[in-house]
Parts: structure tokens; C-alpha cells; sequence
């Protein structure tokens, strides 16, 4: 069994100490965000909860080829009456006789019973059958806890993206609904001296009240998102400052497509899951197989019976013992139809999770097709989003000038201010969405990990 992908590793003091006790908003490094997430958030417990139950199928694999020990004893009140007749008795120095009868009885006795046995299995398909799918269930749900781990990576990489983007499309719209304003407010002055018509004064208005629902819906949007990744770190709202990524397109090493989907396929978590699901299928079948039910065991016991009172002809008392060494063999000759009912039950369930694990494979190396492919044109989309930026900042600056000579109207400049600021905010989204594409094809290539945040970090603007 290979070593978990996730081990728990405490905040070092000083850096939660710094976000909480500093006076000054400082930025929150990525790292920092997910040890707290990981520490704080139930669905961690969830994970490491999931993978703890490994070794209890381990041990359940391991123990059904160890000797099975079983005692048990009774005691109690009984009534006993034995009669015997035409009996033969003979004892030397008595002759024979024939005909003779017997009889023994006891009222309201003791009656005392214990017994142990053992039983070592050497034999059995079935059993051979349930603890390889033990050992599969071991599989099944340690993968099952590393893709709940690596998802939970991914999500928690995407809370603070979507922090950071709220706050950015907030502070754009504030400072776009502040250029609106001092739009207006040239828009009345001007329209006060005759230099301008009142249609002017009233698109600014208009914009202007639209920017603020715009805001408003903004600011909610952003408390949103800092509250789901503070309930998920234990950080104070105030400490979840995201850093942004550099200004420069990131460096992102993309490995051809031949090598991402042979990867996918080899170790891929997901893919891992489902085909140790195929496997314990397919040990289901053995368990009903004809030969299956065939056991041999190697059996000890030992016992003992004692019953003891008064009965109709004195005091009575009986005890036997036993003791046996042997072997014990089973084999089932007709079960109704139960047995050959599971077994096509347990062929059709193969059969299907065979299914599910082709049309997995199918899905998730198109899934990794389309994040090679996203990777691939991601840096010149970067680059045309950064151009548009650049021009749009530079159209907003030659419509102000127009508007002040009189060239430009002032639907003309606010339009300029609006395509200004949805040019960097959608520069930043293509960068964030870029950053978590690569964290997506680590995942689909079963390469996620902490050095994946790291290199993740690195791309972001300390």
C-alpha cells in the first residue's frame, strides 16, 4: 500500500500570528490558505476519515486465513427420565442375561454444558475470493480519499481566486463609478453655462446609478466569497487579502499530449478508483462460482456435559466428554437457486462496472484533451486580453481628451471607462483560470500535490 498523498503538518505559529495580529492588511499567500484549510475544514475530517478505513480492511483481509477460536457454556435447571429395555448385560463372575432393562431419571437437576472448538481454514475459493476483495476495498477507499483530497485542493485553490476576483471587480467598479460621478458632475456644471444638452446629464446619471447596483451586487459577491473561505481557514475576514498573479504571462511547462493522456490512464486517481471497483466486481463472481462452496478445515474441540440431582431412583449423575482432532469438509449440493441467482447477479455487476470504467476513461481523457488544449492557447489569449487592455486604456484616455475639447460625447467616454474596466477584469480572470487549468491537468494526471501549490505560488505577485 503506497503512502498517502496528504499528512498532517501544523501552521508554523508565527505566520497565523502575523495574520492575526497584524494591524495592517497584508496579502495571504496561497500555501498559508490551504494549511489552514486543511487544518479547519470539515471536509478534510471527511478525507482523513475516509482513509483511515484502509487498514481496517487490511486487517479484515489478513485475518480470514488465521485460526477462528470459539468457547461457549450454559448452565441451568433440567429434567432428565432415560428407560432402556431389552438390553443385553454381561460382567464376569455374573454370566450374561438378556432382556434387561434400565432406567435413570432426574428431577429439577443441574445441568452444566461447555464446549471449544477451533477451526483453521485450509481450504476455500470463497474465502480466497473475499479477501482479495478486502485487499480491493483497501484500494477502493484510499483512492477514494485521495480524490476527495485532490478536489478539495482544487476547491479550495478556487475560493481564493474568487475572493481575489470579487475584490478586484469591487474596487474597479467603485473607481469606474467614481469616474461616472465626476462625469456628472462636469455633465450638470457644463449643462448649467449652456455647453452642454441635458441628454448628457442624464446618461451620466443613469450610468452612474447603474454602477452603484453594480457595486452594491459586487460587494455582496465579495462578502460571499470571504466568508466561505474564512468558515473554511478559521481566518478572520479582514486576513483574506489574495495575491494577485504577476503581470507577466506565467511560465507553465506543458508536456506534449501523447505523454498527458498515457499518464491520465496509468495514474490517473479517478481512473484508479474505478478499476479497483472492476476488480472487487470480479472477485464477486468467484464467490459464487460452483467450486467456491467447496471448504476444508482442520478442527479441534473439545466438550463437556454433566447433569447431576435426585430423580425417581436416588441421587443421579451423568457426564460425558469429548475431545476430536479431524478435518471438516462442506460441500453445498443444492441451495434452492440462491447460489446460481448470485451468480448472475454478480456477473451482471461486473459487467457494468467494466462499463463504467471504460466510459471513465473515455471522459477523462477527453476532459485532459481540453485542459492540454486550454494550456496550450492559453499564454496568447493572455497576451490578446493584455493588448486589449493596453488598448482600451488608451482609447479611455484619448476619449477623455476628446470629451474635454468637444470631440467626444459623454456616452462615448463612459462606454471608454466601461470597456477599460471589464478589459482588466477579464485579463485577470483568464489569468486566474489559467493558474487553476494547470492545477487541473496535475490532478487528471494523478500529479497533484503540495509542489503543485508551490509552483502555483510562485506565479503570484508577493
Amino acid at each position: 500500500m503506497r503512502s498517502p498523498l496528504f499528512k498532517p503538518r501544523p501552521l508554523t505559529g508565527w505566520v497565523l500570528a502575523a495574520l492575526l495580529a497584524s494591524p495592517s492588511v497584508q496579502a495571504l499567500d496561497l500555501l498559508q490558505t490551504w494549511e489552514q484549510a486543511r487544518q479547519h475544514d470539515p471536509q478534510m475530517q471527511v478525507v482523513q476519515a475516509t482513509h483511515s478505513s484502509v487498514q481496517a480492511f487490511e486487517a479484515q483481509a489478513q485475518s480470514l486465513w488465521r485460526p477462528v477460536v470459539m468457547g461457549s457454556a450454559t448452565v441451568g435447571a433440567m429434567s432428565a427420565d432415560t428407560r432402556m429395555q431389552g438390553a443385553q448385560f454381561s460382567e464376569p463372575g455374573f454370566g450374561q442375561s438378556n432382556g434387561v432393562s434400565f432406567g435413570t431419571s432426574a428431577n429439577a437437576a443441574t445441568s452444566t454444558r461447555w464446549s471449544l472448538q477451533a477451526r483453521q481454514p485450509l481450504y476455500s475459493p470463497a474465502r480466497q475470493a473475499q479477501q482479495a476483495q478486502l485487499q480491493q476495498a483497501a484500494s477502493v477507499a484510499e483512492w477514494r480519499a485521495d480524490l476527495a483530497h485532490q478536489q478539495f485542493m482544487l476547491l479550495t485553490v478556487q475560493r481564493y481566486f474568487n475572493v481575489l476576483l470579487a475584490e478586484r471587480q469591487q474596487q474597479v467598479l467603485k473607481s469606474q463609478h467614481a469616474a461616472v460621478q465626476r462625469s456628472l458632475t462636469e455633465a450638470q456644471d457644463r449643462f448649467a453655462i449652456g455647453d452642454l444638452p441635458v441628454t448628457d446629464t442624464h446618461e451620466a446619471a443613469a450610468r452612474a446609478s447603474g454602477l452603484q447596483a453594480q457595486w452594491l451586487a459586487a460587494d455582496s459577491e465579495l462578502q460571499m466569497a470571504r466568508q466561505v473561505l474564512a468558515e473554511s481557514t478559521r481566518l478572520p475576514t479582514q486576513a483574506l487579502q489574495p495575491q494577485a498573479p504577476k503581470v507577466a504571462d506565467p511560465v507553465m511547462a506543458v508536456p506534449p499530449l501523447d505523454q498527458v493522456l498515457t499518464q491520465v490512464r496509468q495514474a490517473n486517481t479517478g481512473l484508479r478508483l474505478k478499476k479497483a471497483q472492476w476488480l472487487v466486481a470480479q472477485q464477486e463472481v468467484k464467490k459464487h462460482q460452483a467450486r467456491s462452496g467447496v471448504t476444508l478445515d482442520l478442527v479441534a474441540q473439545a466438550g463437556r456435559d454433566r447433569l447431576s440431582g435426585d430423580g425417581d431412583f436416588g441421587p443421579a449423575s451423568n457426564t460425558q466428554s469429548q475431545q476430536m482432532l479431524g478435518l471438516s469438509m462442506n460441500l453445498p449440493l443444492y441451495t434452492g437457486g440462491y447460489r446460481t441467482a448470485k451468480l448472475q447477479e454478480a456477473v451482471s455487476a461486473q459487467a457494468q462496472a467494466e462499463a463504467e470504467y471504460e466510459l471513465a476513461v473515455q471522459q477523462t481523457q477527453q476532459q485532459a484533451r481540453s485542459v492540454w488544449l486550454a494550456l496550450q492557447t492559453g499564454p496568447a489569449r493572455l497576451s490578446a486580453l493584455q493588448a486589449a487592455w493596453t488598448a482600451s486604456t488608451a482609447r479611455l484616455d484619448a476619449t477623455r481628451l476628446g470629451r474635454q475639447v468637444g470631440d467626444r460625447t459623454t456616452l462615448e467616454l463612459l462606454q471608454a471607462e466601461n470597456d477599460a474596466a471589464q478589459a482588466e477584469l477579464g485579463w485577470l480572470r483568464a489569468q486566474t483560470e489559467l493558474l487553476h487549468t494547470r492545477l487541473q491537468l496535475d490532478a487528471l494526471t494523478g500529479n497533484l500535490s503540495v509542489n503543485s501549490l508551490q509552483a502555483l505560488n510562485a506565479q503570484l505577485a508577493p
